[in-house]
């Protein structure tokens, strides 16, 4: 496959002809075609980024880790390596390490800094439209570098048609942005090589060196290929037995690019390792093991949170299988078609005998595409190895589930380059040959080839381009289709914040996953000052010290109805309940319950930190009055038809506790439902202070409505009020 040299387009520009027309017309004759088209495609992957971002991840995606990279830009943004949250247990974010100093992500820093660079230019989106355009850029340089023009534009054409790229040029997570660092080692590295530069050998230090800091696992199973060559390299040509004398330059060349790229490198590494040191105090623990010390590479029992599972060799190649399976199936540009395209590239790279670009100290013109080429065994062997590939695909009995199903197998991110890279060496093979082919084919024919051939081969080029552009889109459209349902459910949910939060406010957020922030409410984060204009905090979970250290601030209540599964094709209803703050000697719950007029039994239970009481109500239906009473220490349920059971229906305070009432109405042998108010309290010096209630209705256990949201019917209603005498917002 022939072409001009990448690094022919020295004489590009206008240098010093003036501004004359003429010199005008004489230097876009000379404009390097193979730039302009690699800045054109950036420009369509940035616009494609930022489409995707703010139409199909408006509220961020089923991976929570977004959450967790944005909230560590922010606090970058602020100068800072550490949380520090005004109520510890209140505000933790979702994978945030508890350190000496305070909270740190478990992530290391340099995608979440790159993130924090686009909100410093404008938004955060920004980022991700940058990166999105360096790695069209980088692989259309990287077709140019190995093989030609024609190849490096079209596959980076290719590559904006991959649904792994499509749908992660809109999410905040850390692999296109290291598969982009991994590509711009490789342009370097490999130009490096050509050109014997010494500067583009540190340019391929730098960029590994980064990505290490970034991925190191990742990082090391792309540049392994890498490493290899410059080793073998380093070997045949005795570097060490280097002379003075001139015939040994290119020697010396090559042992000063080994020198410059590993030093650098090391850098990365260097600084990784001192990062640990600081958050985690060891330089060989890295954050993500200090969370969860058995969440790393290997095999054997591996643990993250509650997740655990024995990784045996004979899970991670079945599991490594099926991740493999779904990428050249589903996420590979053309699904089937381009794996099968790329890998026809491959036999006419390796076997036919297709070469790229002048070959490099070491090897002939099959080494340099060979080294891509190695990627394919390097990445997906490595990854066998890693537990994340069983983890991703939820069940393995299910083509539905896991996050593979939404994002595509993202550890194996780096294989959609060298997919697209050879697809586009067997399409302009393809090409090629129908131009040879077609002629000689039709003059056999009716002899009239030269005349007809290059109406023919554009046809049959259009009808290709055409079938091939509409498999493709439908792969790219099965795979966005299901995010779409995702960011349709979010819509649903997050409505009460449309036109933003509440200003000056604190909102408490159930605690739906845990006693997390942004899990899975990651796109209601605070900012690492806790002075925007909402502050979200965890609710039952020290709601009084929350209201007191934001005493200026109005509180809420965010509340929902439904099962927040974004995956489950069922919405939820979701408001937001003002929250009042009282506090006095003496405080009081009010509360009217509907009931159906015939009810067989009406059981109330009060409970504290302390203990429990029981009362029973005494009439045949209709709506059931009752009051909680905070008095002298003490919490009392008392209605005109409740009679206590065994006791005098109070309960002692803790200083700080939670008053629980539960209210079971029975309706027959097969029904029955509760009614649930939960309210804090703290008592201090004769002084009680509280917030009021959050009131639900629970059909069965464990699935309550809360009354915000209940439209069941006047006989499930539920009106509670609170009363001190000094009420206040």
């Amino acid at each position: 496959m022939s072409g001009r040299s990448p690094d022919d387009d020295g004489d590009d520009g206008y240098r010093s002809r003036g501004l004359s027309t003429e010199a005008f017309r004489s230097s876009l004759d000379h404009l390097d075609r193979g730039h302009l088209a690699s800045v054109v495609l950036a420009a369509v992957g940035a616009i494609l980024s930022l489409f995707v971002a703010s139409t199909l991840f408006p509220y961020l995606s089923v991976n929570h880790d977004e959450g967790v990279y944005l909230q560590q830009a922010d606090l970058l943004l602020h100068g800072r390596l550490f949380l520090r949250p005004p109520v510890e247990e209140s505000f933790r974010p979702w994978f945030f390490v508890d350190g000496a100093e305070g909270l740190y992500s478990k992530y290391a820093p340099v995608p979440a800094a790159v993130f924090a660079l686009g909100r410093l230019l404008g938004g955060y989106s920004l980022a991700t439209a940058a990166i999105s355009a360096s790695l069209v850029a980088g692989v259309v340089a990287l077709g140019r570098e190995l093989f030609d023009t024609r190849v490096g534009v079209l596959a980076g054409v290719l590559l904006l048609g991959t649904p792994l790229f499509v749908v992660h040029a809109g999410l905040f997570l850390p692999y296109a942005l290291t598969t982009t660092l991994n590509v711009a080692f490789a342009v370097w590295y490999l130009r490096g090589e050509r050109r014997e530069s010494v500067r583009d050998a540190a340019l391929a230090g730098l960029a590994v060196g980064v990505a290490f800091f970034a991925r190191p696992y990742t990082a090391v199973l792309f540049a392994l290929p890498f490493v290899g060559h410059a080793l073998a390299t380093a070997v045949r040509s005795r570097v060490w037995r280097v002379q003075t004398d001139t015939s040994q330059s290119e020697t010396r060349g090559l042992l000063v690019r080994r020198i410059v790229t590993a030093t650098i490198g090391s850098v990365g590494v260097l600084v990784a390792l001192g990062y640990n040191a600081v958050v985690t105090g060891d330089p060989f623990v890295f954050p993500y093991l200090a969370f969860a010390p058995t969440d790393g590479v290997g095999f054997g029992r591996h643990a993250l949170l509650g997740h655990a599972v024995d990784y045996t060799p004979e899970l991670a190649l079945r599991a490594n299988a099926l991740v493999l399976r779904d990428l050249f199936a589903e996420w590979v540009v053309a699904g089937p078609l381009g794996t099968v395209t790329a890998a026809v590239g491959l036999l006419l790279v390796f076997v036919v005998g297709v070469h790229g670009s002048s070959g490099v100290e070491g090897g002939g013109d099959r080494v340099r595409p060979a080294l891509l080429a190695a990627t394919y065994l390097t990445v997906a062997g490595g990854n066998v190895a890693f537990w994340g590939n069983y983890n991703v695909l939820g069940s393995l009995a299910s083509d539905t589930d896991g996050l593979v199903h939404y994002l595509g197998p993202y550890y194996h991110y780096d294989l959609v380059v060298p997919t697209a890279v050879f697809a586009a060496v067997a399409v302009v093979a393809a090409v090629e040959w129908l131009r040879e082919t077609v002629p000689a084919w039709l003059a056999r024919r009716d002899g009239v080839g030269a005349d007809r051939a290059p109406q023919v081969v554009v046809a049959i080029l259009v009808v290709g381009a055409v079938v091939a552009s509409g498999v493709g889109a439908a792969v790219v459209g099965a795979r966005v289709a299901p995010n779409a349902g995702v960011t349709e459910e979010y819509s649903a949910g997050y409505a009460p914040f449309d036109d933003g939060p509440p200003e000056e406010s604190v909102v408490f957020l159930p605690a739906t996953y845990g006693p997390w922030l942004n899990h899975p409410f990651q796109a209601l984060r605070n900012d690492a000052a806790y002075d925007g204009r909402a502050v979200y905090a965890l609710g039952d979970t020290r709601e009084l010290d929350v209201a007191s250290r934001f005493g200026d601030r109005d509180l809420y209540r965010y509340v929902y109805t439904g099962t927040w599964v974004p995956t489950d094709d069922s919405t939820v209803r979701a408001t937001l309940v003002p929250v009042d703050r009282l506090a006095g000697e003496r405080l009081a719950v009010n509360a009217t319950l509907a009931r159906p007029a015939t009810v067989t039994g009406t059981t109330v239970r009060l409970a504290t930190d302390r203990g429990s009481a029981y009362l029973v109500g005494t009439d045949a239906g209709g709506s059931l009055s009752l009051s909680v009473v905070v008095e002298d220490g003490t919490v009392s349920v008392t209605g005109p038809t409740l009679e206590p059971t065994g006791s005098d229906g109070s309960v002692a305070l803790d200083e700080s506790d939670e008053v629980h009432v539960e209210v079971f109405v029975d309706t027959g042998p097969t029904g029955g439902y509760s009614y649930e108010v939960t309210f804090p309290v703290e008592s201090r010096g004769g002084t009680h202070r509280a917030l009021s209630p959050t009131a639900e209705r629970c059909p069965v256990p464990d699935r309550c409505v809360p009354v915000a949201l209940d439209d069941s019917g006047p006989d499930r209603g539920t009106n509670a009020t609170v009363s001190d005498g000094s009420a206040r917002r």
